[in-house]
């Protein structure tokens, strides 16, 4: 048993090095913009749905809100994505949802999320027969505890631990492991 976890560790730093050589190899000046991201993770232009959701990732990543990813950023979010443990995944998820950074999420911010999934997850798999406002009520109902309107940090991590639909939601994972892996390096 130690040795299947040891190896699995093994290969998700051997993958985490190969797309850190993708890094180096397509930013030789050490810093990733926009449109390099999603060059590197192969989002068409075409896709409307996928390429708000990177830059959504690309400006969650950027901690230090410069417009570009530097080494240590890049390296930050393969570790969050490839390796992050739920409750760090949810914190990250939350920032996702937080729009306006004011540590808060209200309904907008959460229909627009929604909204990306529902086009990027749900309709590829037929998943949810519930629509976007349907599942951003159910958000609220299970999550809004003092019924504000608004949901806080603490709300959204004790919700999402405690209703399996809402956590596989909340945690935007979209499979993102398997997307990194198999998007990361593809080159248009």
């Amino acid at each position: 048993m130690g040795q299947e976890e040891s190896h699995s560790e093994e290969m998700d730093l051997a993958q985490i090095q190969d797309l850190c050589i993708i890094f180096m190899k397509e930013c030789p000046s050490g810093a990733l913009h926009l449109h390099e991201f999603k060059r590197i993770f192969g989002v068409p232009s075409s896709s409307e749905e996928e390429s708000l959701y990177i830059e959504t990732l690309f400006h969650s990543f950027d901690t230090n809100q410069d417009n570009a990813l530097d080494f240590i950023e890049y390296v930050a979010a393969l570790n969050l994505i490839l390796r992050g443990n739920i409750e760090d995944r949810l914190k990250w998820s939350f920032k996702l949802y937080d729009r306006d950074g004011n540590g808060r999420l209200d309904r907008h911010e959460v229909k627009l999320i929604i909204r990306i999934l529902h086009k990027i997850k749900f309709q590829k798999t037929n998943v949810s027969s519930m629509t976007p406002s349907q599942i951003c009520d159910r958000i609220f109902e299970l999550v809004d505890q003092n019924a504000d309107g608004q949901i806080t940090l603490s709300e959204f991590m004790e919700g999402a631990q405690k209703d399996e639909w809402l956590m596989n939601l909340l945690k935007l994972d979209v499979d993102a492991k398997g997307w990194v892996i198999q998007n990361c390096g593809k080159t248009s």
